[in-house]
């Protein structure tokens, strides 16, 4: 009984011509609304006039330097040296202004490390800190230790001395 119910065509199916409508169904369910719809007006709309402006930016910029090529060469005895000073000025004043930057950051890790706020990366500096002292310690008495052996050495060497 429930095979022969299944295997009927439902009411709206059998109303497409064409077989069973799963196809105008599923186009009718991804249609775009009116909102999707001119939300991709707009895109198109917008996307033409922002190619049209870079169409003719790039008709300006290439009308420009025909036009003021000569001008360019002419007087370029003049802007090579003043472009190769201002590039100059312009690197010196950025490395200035990040050397500071990094002196100011460096001071501010150093203080909170000082004050004991634990700033990033102070668990490594605690590491190498105890790993020093370790080693110092280690290779004290490592010294006290033979360092009485040399001692005694030295004096069978010169007997005398």
């Amino acid at each position: 009984m429930a095979d022969r119910q299944a295997q009927r065509p439902s009411a709206r199916a059998a109303a497409t011509p064409g077989g069973d409508g799963t196809f105008m169904r599923k186009l009718q369910d991804h249609a775009p609304n009116s909102t999707q719809l001119m939300g991709f007006l707009v895109l198109v709309i917008s996307g033409g006039i922002l190619l049209f402006l870079t169409g003719l930016t790039l008709t300006a910029i290439v009308l420009g330097l025909i036009f003021f090529l000569p001008l360019i060469l002419l007087t370029s005895p003049i802007w090579v040296p003043a472009g190769t000073l201002l590039f100059i000025g312009v690197v010196v004043f950025l490395m200035t202004c990040g050397f500071g930057m990094a002196v100011v950051a460096g001071s501010l890790w150093i203080y909170r490390y000082l004050r004991g706020w634990h700033p990033p990366g102070s668990q490594r500096i605690d590491y190498a800190r105890s790993r020093l002292a370790n080693t110092a310690n280690h290779v004290r008495d490592y010294a006290r230790e033979y360092g009485g052996y040399l001692h005694s050495r030295s004096k069978d060497a010169a007997p005398g001395a």
